[in-house]
């Protein structure tokens, strides 16, 4: 694995020798490269951190994987047994690292790119980089990760707000909560995580403010992994999955509506189009059912230091951790050529390329039912598969 930019720099190569640029050094990152070099292209990857898989590093600990170890390798590299159904943060990042390795994949560590722009003609891209680098590729994946900007909702009221707020891309382990009140915003995987661990940890009161019910699934239901249900029902009908899933959820999962977690009214699926991913339970279906986690309405603000939400009443915990998302924060890079939808994700994904910027590709930003590291996976080879093919075509009418 290289972290010298010596390589990194061909300005002055020969159109049909300029590398293929891939930013981002995590999983979809990692695996777009290994497709490359498998098909004799040459892959560099700038990662902004001083190693790959900086986003894993960040994660709480108690994070595992909610789909299988079999189904979240990497191509060309399984994950070892040893790592258990599920495997855990740690392991992840181990692996992560022994795929950079084992790949020999070039990777230039401590380079943030700021822009990505048209070269000169239109043959290829440049590169605007830390350290006034400019560097030029027949290609670009773009592959910063679906995690990359904290995303902190501007609450009326936060910013006088005198306690304890934090965004839960801070958030480790509950060794700082034991004891006290906390109010976590969101009830995502993140959030409903994060509650179960603070009520395992010894926080004396644990509230989850929701906006919007989420649908809860069992991880795993008589050894049948969700995720091997969400990869059945990909191709399927959203209407049909909708209705399918409908009577399954009923019989694994409680009624929670006493607890304030009704039913979703929207299926399951049409939510999953929408973004809205399922709650994976990691205990969090047994935390509300005893009372452990109080089920409360959203919050709509701050005032005289106490959180105000969307009932009317005003709650004052020890702290809040907002589990609230991220944003792809892809605007200063790629915002001036047009590929972005107003919500800021790309407009195109895998290897499909924008009409108006050809040879520039996006993947890791969806959140898939089927499992997002299956998907980086089936996308890094379609992608590298498509810029394989791209390339020849380009090479064979250049002048020699």
């Amino acid at each position: 694995m290289a972290d010298s930019t010596a390589s990194a720099d061909p300005r002055s190569a020969h159109p049909a020798d300029l590398p293929v640029y891939v930013i981002g050094g995590g999983p979809g990152g990692l695996a777009v490269a290994q497709a490359l070099r498998a098909r004799g292209l040459r892959a560099v990857v700038l990662e902004r951190a001083d190693r790959v898989g900086a986003s894993w590093r960040r994660h709480y600990d108690r994070l595992r994987l909610h789909t299988t170890r079999r189904l979240s390798a990497l191509p060309g590299l399984p994950m070892p047994r040893r790592f258990g159904r599920w495997p855990a943060r740690d392991d992840v990042v181990r692996y992560l690292e022994k795929y950079a390795d084992h790949h020999q994949l070039e990777i230039v560590t401590g380079v943030e790119v700021s822009r990505v722009e048209r070269a000169p003609g239109g043959a290829g891209w440049v590169l605007h980089a830390s350290g006034g680098r400019e560097l030029t590729g027949a290609a670009v994946v773009v592959a910063t990760g679906h995690n990359h900007t904290p995303r902190l909702p501007d609450w009326p009221g936060r910013d006088t707000y005198t306690g304890e707020l934090r965004h839960a891309a801070e958030y480790r382990n509950a060794a700082p909560y034991a004891g006290r009140d906390v109010l976590v915003v969101g009830v995502g995987n993140t959030g409903a995580e994060i509650a179960v661990d603070l009520v395992e940890g010894g926080a004396s009161r644990v509230r989850l403010s929701v906006r919007t019910p989420p649908h809860i699934v069992r991880r795993s239901t008589a050894g049948w992994p969700a995720q091997y249900t969400g990869v059945l029902c990909r191709r399927l009908p959203v209407g049909l999955v909708d209705r399918l899933a409908r009577p399954l959820s009923r019989l694994s999962v409680p009624d929670l509506s006493a607890q304030g977690l009704p039913r979703p009214a929207t299926g399951l699926y049409t939510r999953a189009r929408q973004g809205a991913i399922p709650v994976q339970d990691a205990g969090l279906i047994d935390a509300v059912r005893s009372g452990r986690v109080e089920v409360v309405a959203a919050v709509e603000g701050f005032e005289d230091d106490k959180v105000l939400l969307a009932d009317g009443t005003r709650v004052a915990p020890d702290a809040v951790i907002a589990a609230t998302g991220y944003l792809r924060g892809l605007e200063p890079l790629v915002g001036h050529l047009d590929v972005l939808a107003p919500d800021g994700t790309p407009l195109t994904r895998g290897p499909h390329t924008p009409p108006n910027a050809p040879g520039l590709y996006f993947t890791g930003y969806t959140n898939p039912i089927s499992g997002m590291l299956r998907e980086l996976t089936r996308d890094a080879t379609r992608i590298a598969t498509t810029i394989t093919k791209t390339e020849a075509a380009r090479v064979s009418r250049l002048p020699r």
